[in-house]
């Protein structure tokens, strides 16, 4: 096993592939031979697709030495959450329902990555159906914090964040409802985009809660989010809820400045829960982003109890009635917790639910207004605590767990309900030695200002350039 090799990222062996400087088929071994090494500690792994994605390495080598011409990822073996689509595949979701189901369509995001020369490696743990933010799965055991097994991953994309810090994937596609790409990305010391809702295809992806799903990157650079993004995005005619609105090159567009770009500062509600170590690392982060040009300005928030409040009445209805058939006749297969937090959104009435929907609208146009006349895009912490021990999370009591979870999202939910795409880099570590991840929240569709505030974050700072010790 090469450490070179695994320490290389997205972009930089995807390069290298196409330039001749290493083979696919080198690669893919190396992968391997790294899943192999870190999989019995973290479970991030359901499945590995050993010799097929063998396979499709010398294939894809083949076709470089006939110099056919190749994809902006050809060659390079990714793994994603367990939940996409491939046709004559099966898509766990994490749970014992769809364990053994094939499926008869493939992902338009899974063609998409295919037609750019992604190899596929494997499917990843992930929270049963996509439900648990602290990143259990009773089903397929629990997955575990490459910088601490002892500590969550968060979720509910629990081993693509994994496995792309165990440099045991170069990335990878999660899901994000609620926070579940932006949460566990920030846990685990690695970059996630929520994109702007409609601005990726959800087809082919199981759905959890339609209004707010959204399909995104998971990766260690933000230009590996940038030309995941590029090759991921843009309008699906088997989704209709895709935009036409044009794809950009964002990662040619990395490069350029920050200087003078407004950044808000929340002065309500999403620093209201930040620890000290939390809060410290926010101010480092900001800092950094003063000392490139950026201006920061302190800004209230509207209705942001409001807005969490409206997006857990939407999410727990819509997933109820996406569940309701398995529920009345399997309810035995779904863990307890799963089928607890499935079954209150049951009892939602029509009138509720339709009247959250109704005022999205007028909420979304009032956050548009009121933040992004003034600035250009928002900071926030993405967990406002450290990342929980998992003694945290299985000793404490009811009253107590009621109190930690709703944390796991009250930053993420605002940016899912609105439709805004939003953005988590590794921003340090906190007093318990855990990642630290602060989020950028910007307006529909300029995915492009969070990648270039964040690349030239990091452009200046190593903390996405460390690696836990495996």
């Amino acid at each position: 096993m090469s450490d070179e090799l695994s320490a290389m990222s997205m972009t930089e062996v995807a390069d290298a592939i196409r330039k001749g400087n290493v083979s696919s088929l080198e690669v893919t071994e190396n992968c391997l031979a790294r899943i192999d090494h870190v999989q019995p500690q973290l479970n991030c792994f359901i499945s590995i697709e050993r010799e097929e994605v063998l396979a499709a390495a010398r294939t894809a080598d083949e076709r470089l030495a006939r110099r056919v011409r190749v994809g902006p990822l050809h060659g390079v073996p990714l793994a994603h959450k367990d939940m996409f689509y491939r046709q004559g595949k099966v898509a766990t979701c994490g749970s014992k329902i769809l364990r053994d189901q094939r499926q008869e369509i493939t992902a338009t995001v899974i063609d998409r990555l295919n037609g750019a020369g992604a190899l596929w490696i494997g499917g990843l743990n992930m929270g049963e159906f996509a439900s648990d933010p602290t990143g259990g799965n009773e089903h397929w055991g629990r997955c575990h914090n490459p910088w601490n097994t002892n500590y969550v991953t968060g979720g509910s994309s629990s081993g693509s964040v994994a496995a792309v810090a165990a440099r045991a994937t170069y990335a990878s596609l999660g899901s994000d409802t609620g926070g579940s790409i932006r949460t566990p990305a920030a846990m685990c010391g690695v970059v996630g985009l929520k994109p702007t809702n409609g601005r990726v295809s959800v087809y082919g992806a199981m759905p959890r809660a339609w209004s707010h799903d959204c399909v995104g990157p998971i990766a260690r650079t933000v230009r590996d989010c940038a030309r995941l993004l590029e090759i991921i995005a843009g309008a699906d005619q088997n989704d209709p809820a895709t935009s036409a609105e044009p794809v950009h090159p964002y990662e040619r567009r990395l490069r350029g400045s920050i200087k003078g770009l407004r950044i808000g500062i929340p002065a309500n509600y999403f620093s209201d829960e930040v620890t000290d170590d939390v809060q410290m690392r926010m101010d480092d982060s900001i800092a950094v982003l003063k000392s490139l040009g950026a201006q920061v300005v302190s800004i209230d928030v509207p209705n942001p109890e409001y807005v969490f409040k409206l997006s857990i009445i939407m999410s727990e209805a819509e997933s109820s009635t996406y569940h309701a058939g398995w529920m009345r006749t399997r309810p035995q297969d779904y863990s307890a917790g799963v089928r607890a937090r499935f079954e209150p959104g049951l009892n939602i009435p029509a009138t509720q639910y339709i009247a959250a929907l109704n005022e999205r609208a007028r909420l979304r146009r009032e956050f548009m207004e009121d933040v992004f006349t003034r600035v250009d895009l928002l900071h926030t912490p993405v967990m406002p605590i450290p990342v929980p021990s998992l003694e945290e999370i299985t000793r404490k009591g009811p009253d107590d767990l009621r109190a930690l979870i709703p944390l796991f999202t009250r930053n993420t939910r605002a940016a899912s309900f609105l439709g805004l795409p939003a953005f988590t880099v590794p921003a340090g570590f906190s007093n318990n030695g855990m990642p630290v991840g602060m989020q950028l929240i910007g307006r529909p569709f300029d995915e492009e200002v969070l990648l270039r505030t964040g690349h030239a974050y990091q452009c200046v700072t190593d903390w996405h350039r460390r690696a836990p010790v495996i």
